[in-house]
């Protein structure tokens, strides 16, 4: 692994870690550490690309917007068919992130690889107190979605 694809790795560990960590006590995201994660984003796609580091920079944002706005439009959408929150902003913004550190190909994988470790637990925890999980309880997504965008970003460099 290149020293810089190491200290970026190091580095969205320890921003992934911090959110999983917040979100699972608190059950939101701190907008400070879904800035660090989209900057530290950006970064890397510049690092990344030797040739085109601005147009790196350019398409990672691209991907940052279009990735949170898909996370927005479900969260209204789902809001308005079930008449609560199901998906908060910190969410949307952590989407954003995702779109800057992962390729298009990548991101659905991040999404399906968090929303499964959140069924688990979610599984785990209803085994843990001998009851069948509620159907309305609330999940800290980020605690799951953070992980999953640095094990993505590892895995495919």
């Amino acid at each position: 692994m290149p020293p810089q694809v190491f200290v970026l790795s190091a580095a969205l560990f320890a921003v992934a870690a911090a959110i999983a960590y917040i979100d699972w006590r608190r059950q939101i995201i701190p907008d400070g550490l879904n800035v660090v994660a989209l900057a530290l984003g950006e970064i890397a796609a510049f690092a990344g690309d030797t040739e085109a580091p601005l147009a790196a920079v350019v398409h990672a944002g691209i991907r940052a917007v279009v990735t949170a706005g898909v996370f927005f439009l479900f969260r209204e959408a789902y809001r308005r068919l079930r008449g609560r929150e199901g998906l908060g902003l910190g969410d949307v913004k952590l989407a954003a992130a995702a779109g800057a550190w992962l390729d298009w190909s990548v991101i659905p994988m991040a999404v399906a690889l968090a929303a499964f470790a959140g069924l688990l637990a979610a599984l785990a925890a209803a085994a843990a107190r001998r009851r069948l999980p509620e159907p309305l309880a609330r999940l800290p997504f980020g605690a799951f979605f953070a992980p999953s965008i640095w094990l993505m970003w590892t895995w495919t460099r």
